[in-house]
């Protein structure tokens, strides 16, 4: 190998993109960079109240480009000349209608400020109700295309998003050429491309997402589509039947891209991948060992060896062949708000200095106060004596993802008395967390794959031992926590490295530019009785609310 053989890994988040400059040979980070989304940090095209959230695609290209510029800034003098490829990864499902250049329609000036021609975000919940109908057409038609899902179709995916579009917007619906998830489009504007026919799109996301299956040749047909939405029947016709691996190129970078972001012309763009898959790659996910990727919500990873049996598992995000990587099947499940709840709960605690704080406290002290409550309360909580007695929560402030896709569940906490505290209710929150990762947990158990241990990567696995050790307690499983920072540049550093031809496989590279491992949480055994009581509390608690307390039942 090369003494200079740098790679760029560049993760978009939900707030923000990061990327590293990683040294290929040992996965060293030599520099990084974090860019925030300018219009997400305004508030911008996002209706909470309605579960609408939306990214404008500028957010990403200005994003990006600052991002890489300052990485490579803040890099040795002359770095930017050694570097051989990059990769990328986005959340997802995150789609956008395109027109037939592949530009969405939002750079347009017609649609600049058309939340519906932007990017819909994965935590975006308005096509609720195109879901069901998707899952309600599904039960007539053979083969099944639900199978490889988990049997249930998500308001977070791909083909809910495009029906719910074009069926309230007649201006995107009479422009939109395509339907292009945000991983895909990154790869293509960077190698410059110019008809959306030449993007190259991942089984990452086709797989997961939008119901793409060797079974049945690709994407389901149009015929499919047609009684919900003939529009829908259309686009699917001009959509994709080839996908692609993460270790795959998607093409040389553009003279204008190269000339913008200061790299050679000869940098190789990897094919993109959703942001959990790669860091759980970066993470060094293991067969059998379920990698929690922790941030707003969960995305729970897990790869196993392919073989001529099928793996299927009931109610979680999808089984693909290769989706994280090639050569494993890669299975999915997660929860939809994990760091959210616990945002949650700090902004009603800071509630009132938020709303009239700023006569009396300058925005330094409530930022201070801020930074020091969710650490504070985390310190309390953990002394807390544990009882079944305490208040009790469910953890569905965002719906329930998996096992069983339900958007329409709620969060709730029981158990309130007057002398309730704010540690206490944390503490439930916490717990609710964690139960809902047991339930994952069990789904997997039930279909007989079995999980023996959990890897933690992302902030909060870092961040918070509270957490942390109340996950080991709670699933009664060894959880080890990864030493790398940033486990989503990562993983999409060690993609570009496979790209570039510089490992032969993401599997070696993994191996060689893996940070290890900086701490294992087990399990306290005194707490274990306990907490399968209050488990089986919250399966309790959870079955009324779905049962007794859901609208579209």
């Amino acid at each position: 190998m090369e003494k200079d053989q740098l790679v760029l890994g560049v993760d978009f988040g939900t707030d923000s993109v990061r990327t590293i400059l990683a040294d290929a040979r040992t996965g060293a980070q030599l520099s990084s960079s974090v860019v925030a989304f300018p219009r997400w940090k305004q508030g911008l095209y996002c209706d909470p109240a309605q579960n609408q959230f939306r990214q404008h695609p500028l957010d990403y290209i200005e994003a990006l480009t600052e991002s890489i510029q300052t990485c490579l800034l803040k890099a040795a003098p002359g770095a930017a000349a050694f570097v051989k490829a990059l990769s990328i990864d986005t959340t997802g499902s995150t789609p956008v209608a395109v027109d037939e250049s592949g530009q969405p329609l939002a750079l347009q000036h017609r649609f600049a400020a058309d939340p519906d021609a932007m990017f819909i975000l994965w935590k975006d919940h308005t096509a609720t109700r195109e879901a069901a109908e998707i899952n309600t057409v599904a039960e007539r038609f053979q083969p099944d295309y639900l199978q490889y899902v988990g049997g249930i179709y998500s308001s977070e995916w791909f083909w809910a998003k495009l029906l719910k579009t074009v069926r309230t917007n007649k201006s995107v619906r009479d422009a939109c050429y395509s339907w292009v998830e945000h991983c895909d489009w990154m790869p293509f504007l960077l190698t410059g491309g110019t008809h959306v026919s030449q993007m190259k799109r991942s089984v990452c996301t086709a797989g997961h997402k939008a119901l793409w299956a060797p079974d049945w040749n690709g994407l389901p047909p149009a015929s499919f589509w047609q009684e919900m939405d003939p529009v829908v029947a259309d686009i699917s016709g001009r959509l994709y039947k080839q996908v692609y691996h993460a270790g795959e190129s998607a093409g040389v970078i553009s003279p204008e891209w190269a000339q913008k972001l200061g790299l050679p012309a000869t940098v190789q763009i990897g094919i993109g991948a959703m942001d959990a898959h790669m860091a759980a790659v970066g993470g060094e996910i293991e067969p059998y060992y379920l990698c929690k990727v922790m941030g707003t919500s969960t995305c729970d990873m897990m790869v196993v060896p392919s073989t001529a049996e099928k793996v299927m598992v009931k109610g979680i995000c999808g089984v693909v062949e290769g989706s994280i990587i090639p050569g494993m099947t890669g299975l999915e499940a997660g929860q939809s708000a994990f760091g959210d709840v616990y945002a949650w709960f700090k902004e009603l605690l800071l509630w009132p200095l938020l709303q009239g704080a700023p006569s009396f406290f300058t925005e330094e002290q409530i930022s201070a106060l801020a930074d020091q409550l969710i650490p504070e309360l985390s310190r309390q909580a953990a002394e807390l004596p544990l009882t079944e007695t305490a208040p009790l929560s469910t953890d569905w402030f965002n719906g329930r993802r998996t096992p069983d896709v339900n958007p329409y569940v709620k969060g709730a906490i029981t158990g309130l008395q007057l002398g309730s505290s704010a540690p206490q209710l944390f503490r439930s929150l916490v717990e609710a967390t964690c139960f809902g990762a047991r339930a994952i947990i069990e789904r997997f158990q039930e279909e007989n794959i079995p999980v023996k241990g959990l890897t933690g990567v992302g902030g909060i696995a870092k961040k918070s031992p509270f957490v942390m050790q109340l996950m080991a307690d709670i699933t009664g499983l060894p959880l080890k926590v990864n030493r790398a920072e940033q486990t989503g540049a990562l993983g999409a550093a060690m993609f570009a490295a496979t790209v570039a031809g510089i490992y032969p496989d993401v599997s070696t590279a993994m191996k060689s530019m893996g940070q290890g491992f900086e701490r294992v949480y087990t399990s306290d055994k005194e707490k274990i009785s306990i907490y399968s009581k209050r488990y089986e509390q919250y399966k309790a608690l959870g079955s009324f609310i779905e049962t007794s307390l859901n609208p579209y039942i």
